[in-house]
């Protein structure tokens, strides 16, 4: 996990299997507030419609630990229940991290994150480009086969820039310190510091899920 402070997750964490527990024994284990995981002073927006539960996950695309989870964060995606709602927030500690955010949300405007959220990862950790700039983003992504006017119009558009904003907000609501994290219900936040890993964090938003599919008080 890339924090502000030292985060303790590594690649052989993320490596020790992608099963997430069950309801039922992860209600028994009983992950710790305050421990395992922390429940909002004040609860966070969500755009998950009635009766649904919304997930986010907080990245960055240079930060090395959320590539490494990526595969495994996708995986467990798979296989959410119908009632969970997931989607991924990238994240903004600085202005420079902007143009990333921008990247992110200007891909899923032109429907390319199936495609090219997993590459945009290899690109930086396993080619070692440097794509922090609005320029050097472009013309990655141009090279990927993408129309250079059509990327640029969503990358510049006012749609991608309220996006990005509001993903800072949200930040700021689950007060966010260290990617990658979850958010689950605008109320509960986890990480991979505070649940041995993001395995570990993992199964700890499969327990929040089912609480609050069990006890929807939990998130008032």
């Amino acid at each position: 996990m890339m924090k502000r402070r030292e985060f303790v997750a590594t690649a052989a964490m993320l490596a020790a299997g992608t099963a997430a527990l069950s309801p039922a024994t992860l209600l028994a284990q009983a992950p710790l507030e305050g421990k395992n995981f922390v429940k909002l002073g004040q609860a966070a927006p969500t755009e998950a419609a009635a009766g649904k539960i919304e997930v986010l996950e907080f990245f960055w695309y240079n930060c090395p630990h959320c590539s490494a989870f990526e595969p495994v964060l996708a995986a467990w995606v798979m296989k959410l229940p119908k009632d969970v709602v997931f989607r991924r927030v990238p994240i903004a500690f600085r202005d420079d991290y902007v143009p990333q955010q921008k990247l992110y949300y200007a891909l899923e405007a032109m429907g390319l994150l199936e495609t090219l959220h997993a590459q945009v990862f290899s690109a930086i950790h396993g080619q070692r480009q440097n794509l922090v700039s609005a320029e050097s983003i472009t013309e990655w992504v141009v090279k990927q086969g993408v129309d250079r006017t059509r990327f640029v119009a969503n990358f510049s558009s006012f749609s991608t820039g309220a996006k990005a904003s509001r993903a800072r907000q949200l930040m700021t609501a689950y007060q966010i310190e260290g990617v990658p994290a979850v958010g689950v219900a605008g109320r509960f936040y986890t990480d991979g510091t505070m649940a041995g890993g993001m395995n570990g964090a993992l199964n700890v938003a499969d327990f929040l899920i089912a609480l609050v599919r069990a006890k929807p008080n939990a998130v008032q």
